[in-house]
């Protein structure tokens, strides 16, 4: 495996070594010795699948507090433009986003640390698996609006679907004022 460092402080893109033949091909998608070499958390407690039509926009989600989650995210089949938004109040990229083209073919990886807002949008009809540092808790769920105009994420998709949920999330301004805390993580 390859980690690469992104433009946000502690986000990794992975790329897996990807073995070919005449059969098909066979990849680690995780190993928890490289990524205790990378000093990143290896102990992942749920993982999630969804299968999203083309056009769904899932995001921006995440979990407050001692629930919050780091991710591994990977397209099992499909492709996705997927997006990580820096939430973390005391960080240098605090409210940047960087984006990643994810498909079932390169089977290249992202680690999204706890702190961090999270979305994708399928480009393919996708099936779309992330193993998660903690585990949900509904009164935990918290978002921010998918095209927040403040951010200009640039999801590159005509008439998206989007849950009625994720279509009524505050933008990241609306969050901030509404939060009593003002923790996000």
């Amino acid at each position: 495996m390859k980690f690469e460092t992104t433009t946000l402080s502690d986000v990794f893109l992975i790329r897996p070594a990807v073995f070919h033949d005449d059969r098909g091909h066979f990849f680690e998608s995780f190993n928890a010795s490289a990524w205790q070499k990378q000093g990143l958390p290896y102990s992942f407690v749920q993982d999630n699948q969804s299968y999203s039509h083309q056009g769904v926009v899932r995001g921006l989600h995440f979990q407050t507090g001692i629930h919050a989650q780091g991710k591994l995210v990977r397209v099992i089949q499909g492709r996705v433009l997927d997006i990580a938004l820096d939430l973390r109040a005391d960080s240098a990229t605090f409210g940047r986003y960087e984006l990643f083209d994810l498909d079932a073919k390169n089977g290249h990886m992202v680690y999204i640390p706890e702190g961090f807002a999270h979305g994708f949008v399928a480009l393919e009809n996708s099936i779309f698996h992330y193993k998660c540092t903690n585990g949900y808790c509904k009164e935990a769920e918290a978002g921010i609006h998918w095209n927040d105009p403040a951010l200009q994420i640039p999801w590159g998709i005509q008439n998206p679907i989007v849950s009625e949920k994720d279509q009524i999330l505050p933008t990241l301004q609306q969050y901030l004022e509404n939060t009593q805390d003002k923790i996000l993580i």
